[in-house]
This record gives structure tokens, sequence and C-alpha cells, in this order.
């Protein structure tokens, strides 16, 4: 049975503890903006020529250990060309620039990356810096090469009205690039960990924004991808580069724990190292330090001082087999006793990201909690190393593992969100959602298992089976008990999706779903939804206004159509009647255009007022015309009631009560955007509206209060309640009535509950 000792055991970690501590004295550094790989030839290196030598000797030296000869050559070649390349061109600390992607394909051949990653990491600078085309990439090397490259260069050439819009836009390339090849982001993050292994040329202020992007994009796209190692890594010199002070202090506290807490970690070493072969166990065991960021993290979460935060140590048992793990810990769990809630079975129901382990917390000698972690020998290669341990663009009839297929689900999830999105703040945006490191686990019916971020709710969850049922959901029942849409989900329920055909996705679903995939779909319904129902409603509108202008009307093909678009900036007649429909044209305007007798757009607001009360017919309600046409939730209008229509730009036609006294102000601030509005005689039901009850505060009121709103044939979907005194109170009521006569009998079968005192319908 092999084992580390445990004076060795946390050797991984101090490597990465003294490169922070080397961040604070190292005078090299790329002095680039993030994500870039970029320096001025001559730049402040070119003093020290001396230093400046770039051996490819270490390279050689891996690759040669799992390449073929020929595919060594290939990479010597693209060394060749990637050093003419950059030839004169000098980083910050006076090496030559070849240095730096020398260095991204090293930590590439340490992944065992295939040739063309390799020959794509030494060139990857290439398109950016020295303006080689990909054409030139393409047919000197190969296509896929030359893709990758384009995938990992930045988008620096292109105008952009802002620093903000450029870099998201990048990201967006990048992204998508990613999507169809997944060795565009291994490149990338191999780019960026060198970057941020030698930052210590670049000021303070742009070293904590290129660690703090580092931080927020490339550190969880790592861990989205199982790159454990390099997540680490990368979190504590962000940690490192943001907050040194912290970082310094916490080293040194670090370093102090570490001896006195040996004697304790060694005995529960020699205990484990004889009980394991007593029960038949062949297994390695390695000591581990969470990692400073990790601790840091902790004590703030927790608000809990260094000397608090008891779990720093562990130890990692690595067997051969699964029934071992298991084995290990049953064996380990008589040793010592396990603190209740820390079992953790990652080997059943396996991380969004590959990772399998079975975790437990054990109190050891002196009380002090230690975590172990049970994994077999290829768990733990997957768990370092993740995507980077198995190709997804190998040849497609190989099988996928479990984790290759959750990977190639999000990296296609990138496509579809790009599809829905608008532009690319807002790409970004989505994509940021879905890097949560914690997730929650879930079943469908069927007992198939969903990863959903932490906070997720079953609108989330009907999107990540299927965009229709996501868009169609009504309800939900979880652990076969109806619940909220908005209802948070938890690790182990099952989940059930209601849909209806007449359903549609609600804006207010936006306030509370987390992964990207639902945020894109749902505004992408909404704006597509959203430009239909007002081409529709603006038809309406300049049908109506030809008729009070006694004015044929044109056909959809009709020349006139095209120049009024050419003369007021749109694309179609679709989006001139959309414009109309969302009150950005006046539809009398519009009209006039078609007169024979004044084909000039109005431009004085005379005319406007000459136009507009010329179309005084009332528009038609019915009250499910969809976003086009919106009830105003301060008045609640229902049918039956006096009712008033405000056109807001932007939004349509929103109807008001005629009292409504946020109608009445903006009317007399805009009175040209009013027209008149009835009532179609066949209205939707389910319609809301609002009630005051003023009650006697007493047990069992409520319930009676509900029953009696449900025998009117009503629904309460909204309550809340405001307490005036300890025996009093008002209660907000939000119901669904089908006219103001169903509100009338709602009303009454509210006045049967004896403590009912008092009922007002909410107007403004």
């Amino acid at each position: 049975m092999a084992f580390t000792t445990l004076r060795g055991a946390s050797s991984g970690l101090l490597a990465v503890l003294k490169k922070g501590s080397r961040l604070r004295r190292r005078k090299s550094a790329k002095n680039a903006s993030p994500g870039a790989s970029q320096a001025q030839p001559g730049e402040a290196g070119s003093q020290h020529p001396a230093s400046a030598i770039a051996s490819l000797a270490t390279l050689t030296g891996i690759i040669s250990q799992y390449l073929d000869p020929k595919d060594v050559e290939r990479v010597k070649e693209a060394y060749r060309f990637a050093d003419q390349a950059h030839l004169g061109q000098f980083r910050a600390s006076g090496q030559p620039y070849i240095s730096h992607p020398i260095a991204v394909a090293e930590i590439c051949a340490g992944w065992k990356l295939d040739v063309d990653s390799l020959m794509a990491a030494l060139l990857h600078d290439v398109i950016e810096d020295q303006d080689v085309t990909k054409q030139e990439l393409a047919e000197r090397f190969s296509t896929d090469v030359a893709e990758i490259v384009d995938g990992v260069s930045k988008l620096e050439r292109l105008e952009f009205a802002t620093k903000a819009q450029q870099q998201a836009e990048s990201f967006r390339k990048m992204l998508l690039a990613m999507s169809r090849d997944v060795r565009v982001i291994l490149i990338k993050l191999a780019d960026r960990l060198h970057n941020m292994r030698t930052l210590g040329a670049v000021g303070a202020e742009k070293r904590r924004r290129i660690a703090s992007e580092t931080m927020e994009i490339y550190t969880p796209i790592a861990h989205r991808l199982g790159l454990n190692a390099l997540f680490r890594e990368l979190q504590d010199l962000c940690f490192a580069a943001i907050y040194p002070n912290r970082y310094a202090v916490l080293h040194k506290a670090l370093l102090a724990a570490r001896g006195n807490r040996r004697e304790v970690l060694s005995k529960i070493a020699e205990t484990v190292r004889s009980a394991l072969p007593a029960a038949g166990i062949e297994a390695e065991l390695s000591a581990r330090e969470k990692s400073l960021y990790g601790i840091y993290t902790k004590m703030v979460e927790q608000k809990k001082t260094f000397s608090e935060v008891l779990d720093i140590y562990g130890f990692r048992v690595i067997v051969h087999t699964l029934p071992e793990c298991y084995l290990a810990l049953g064996t380990l769990h008589q040793l010592y006793r396990p603190v209740p809630g820390k079992f953790k079975d990652y080997i059943a129901i396996p991380k969004l990201n590959g990772y399998q382990s079975l975790h437990t917390t054990l109190v050891g000698p002196y009380g002090t909690p230690v975590e172990f972690q049970f994994r077999t020998h290829d768990m733990d290669h997957v768990a370092e190393e993740g995507v980077a341990s198995h190709w997804l663009y190998k040849d497609s009839s190989t099988t996928l593992s479990d984790m290759q297929k959750r990977t190639h689900q999000w990296l296609q999830s990138l496509l579809d969100i790009q599809s829905q999105t608008g532009d690319s703040g807002e790409f970004l945006e989505h994509v940021k959602v879905d890097l949560f490191p914690d997730s929650v686990y879930v079943f469908t019916p069927q007992g198939k298992i969903l990863s959903l971020p932490r906070g997720a709710t079953p609108v989330d969850f009907a999107y990540a089976i299927h965009t229709d049922i996501g868009n169609k959901a009504v309800a939900s029942k979880v652990n076969g008990e109806f619940a909220p849409l908005r209802t948070e989900l938890k690790s182990g329920d099952m989940v059930e999706i209601i849909t209806s055909a007449a359903s549609r996705p609600s804006a207010q679903w936006l306030n509370y779903v987390r992964t990207g995939r639902a945020r894109s779909e749902i505004r992408h319904y909404l704006r597509t939804v959203k430009y239909a129902e007002s081409v529709a409603f603006g038809e309406r509108l300049l049908n109506q206004a030809f008729d009070q202008l006694h004015l044929p009307h044109p056909a959809p093909d009709d020349p006139e159509w095209e120049k009024l678009a050419k003369g007021s900036g749109a694309v179609s007649r679709e989006e001139i009647l959309a414009d109309i429909g969302l009150g950005k044209r006046l539809a009398a305007v519009v009209a006039r255009r078609f007169s024979p007798e004044n084909t000039l757009l109005a431009t004085t607001a005379a005319e406007v007022d000459e136009l507009t009360s010329a179309t005084s017919a009332p528009i038609v309600i019915h009250g499910n015309e969809g976003q086009a046409v919106q009830l105003a939730p301060c008045c609640g209008p229902l049918p039956g009631d006096a009712i008033i229509g405000g056109i807001r730009l932007g939004h349509g036609l929103v109807v008001h009560m005629d009292d409504c006294p946020v109608a009445q102000r903006q009317r007399q601030k805009e009175p040209e955007r009013w027209i008149p509005v009835v009532w179609d005689q066949n209205t939707a039901r389910h319609l809301t509206t609002r009630l005051d009850v003023t009650l006697l505060n007493e047990r069992g009121v409520l319930g009676r209060l509900a029953a009696e709103v449900t025998r009117a044939d009503s629904n309460i979907i909204h309550l809340t309640m405001q307490d005036d005194a300890m025996s009093s109170g008002v209660l907000h009521l939000t119901v669904q009535v089908d006219s103001r006569k169903h509100l009338a009998q709602v009303i009454r079968a509210i006045r049967h509950v004896p403590q009912v005192q008092k009922i007002v319908r909410v107007k403004g």
C-alpha cells in the first residue's frame, strides 16, 4: 500500500502558496488587457537582452512522452512560425514575447492535449498581435488550428462604443467558439493562468481589474468544466492580487497552524495507515489543505475568525474500485465519530461538472474535525483535470461518459442562449448566471436527475426539460404537492410541471429564475410575442384611423409603405404597424400619409391635435389582447367600469378606469396620447383587481374569508396583512373576477364573514 508522508502531503498547496508569495516579488508580467496576450515591441524588456532566452526544451520533453515524432515536429514548426511572428517583441520582464506562448503550451501539454491544441497554444496571439490572417494559418497548418486560434483571439480591431461592449463581445465570441470546440477555452484558461502567474509588474489598479475579471468569468468556467486544480490555483492567485494584505495575513496564519496541528494529523495518518490494510483495502493516502481563498470565503460567509475555521486540513483516500470507496468510508466511520450532516455522496449523484467522490467529516483526536474524501484513481483524474481528461471532439462514435454528456449539454445551451439573445451584454449576463458553482439535484417524475443552480425554481426546471414545457407551464408539483412556480427547489425534490396550451411566459418569472437558458427563453418569447401583438394592435388602430378619415385601406404592397418606411427610419410595413401599436407613432398621422390631398407627415402640435381628434371612435377592448393592450395595475379596470386608454411610448395601450388618479394626472400632461376605449361584449375571464378589507383579527377569520371568496367562484392570487392594532387589521387582497358584476358578488360574499368591518376597492 502506497502512502505519501505527512511532511510532503501538502506539497501541491504549498506550491500554490509559494506562487502567491512570488506575486509580490516578481517583476515579470505581461502588460496586457484582460484576456489578451499583448506586449508592445521593445517594451521595457528590450533593455535586458541578456535575460531574453526562450527555450522549447521543457515542452519538447513533455510532449515527446505521448505524441508521435511527426506530431512533435509539427509542434516545432508552429513554434518557429510563432517565434518569427513575435520577433522583436518583448514582455515587461525583458524576456522575448515567445516565452508566453511556450508557457501556455506547456500548461496544455500537462493536460496531454492533442497536437492541434499545442500548435494553437503556440500561435494563439499571432492573429491578434501580428496581423496574421486566419486563412494563412489554415493553409500553413490546418483548418482546426486556425479555428481554435481565431476562437481564442479577441475583437480588438472592431469599433465599439465602450470598453465593456468590446469585452462582452469578445467573451461571446470565445464562448461560442468553445461551444463548438472545447479546446478553445482550455487554451484560453492556460493563457489566463500564465498571465495571473506573471502579474507582478502590472500596476495595482490594473492588477485588481484583471484579477476581478478572472474571478468573475474564467474561474467559474474552470470549475464548470471540472478543472479543479486550475480552479483552486486561479482562486488563490486572484485573492492575492485583489486583497494582497489579507492574503499575506492568512498565509502567515496558515503556516503557523500547520505547525501546531502537525502532531494531530500525523496521529490520524498513522491510524488510517493501519486500519485500511486490516480491512483488506489497498489505498493511497494524501493530506490536503483548504485553499487560502476557500478559508477566506468561509470566514466571510460564516462570520468566523481564522482560529474558528477548524476543517482546514483533510485527507484524500484513493482506492482501486468503486465498492472500496464505501468500504473505506465504513472503516473510518468505525475509527472516528462522523459529524452529522457532513456526509455527501457525489458518486451516486455527481456534481454538475462530473466530479465524483465521497465526503465525510470525522472528529479526530482532541476534537479536531477532519474531512476525508474517498475516490478511485479514475475519479481523481477527472476531479483534477475535468473535461481535459476526456475529449468531446474525438470520433463521434465514441460513447460519451455522463460527465461528457453534461458538459456537451452545457456547451450546447450556450448556442441556445445565443440564438435567443439580443446583444453580447445580455448574452454574457445569461452565461454568468449559469456559472454558479453550487447546485441542487432534483428528480423528474420518471426518476431522471437534473442539476440546477442553487436557488432554481420549477420554471428553471421546466425550461431545462424543454422550451415548450417552460413556455406552457402554469403550475408545479414538488414532492407530489402543488407549489408556486417561484418555489426554491432543494436537492432531492421530485418536480412535476403542469402545462396548459393557453399559458404563456410571464415577465414576472424573470424576477426569480436562476438559469441563463430560462432567462433568455423568457425574454425571447416576450420580445417576439410583444412585437407580434403590437403589429396586430397597430393594424387595428390604423384601420380605424382610415375609416374615420374616409380613406381606403392600402394594400400591404402599396408603394407608399416603402416611401413611408424610408422617410421615417423604419425597415418595413410591419415595423410601422408595431410602432403604432407601441405608441411610438400616431395612427392618424400615418393614415394621413395615404391621403391624396396631404402626403406630408404632421410636424406641428396643432396638426397632431387635428388628426387625433378625427379618430374619436372608441377602441374595443377584449382584455386578452396580450402585451399590446395592458390593463393598468394601479386601478385594475373591469368590464362594466368606465375606462380610458393611454398610448404609452414603447408599451402600447394602457387601459385605466376613467376616474383613476394616475390616469387623470397623465392626461393633464399629455392629453394627445389618450383615446376613447370601450369594453367588448365578450371580454376575457379571470381579470384581477384589488380590495382592502378591514376586519377583526380573530382566529380562523382568514380561512372563512378565503372560503367565501371561493364560494363566489373567485380566487385570491395575492394577500398581505397590515396590522393597525392588536384586535383589527387591513387585509390587502388581489382577486380574480370576470366583470364588475362578478366583483360585486365577491364583495357580498366577503360581507358574510362577521369579522369584516369594511371593504374598499383600490382604484389608484
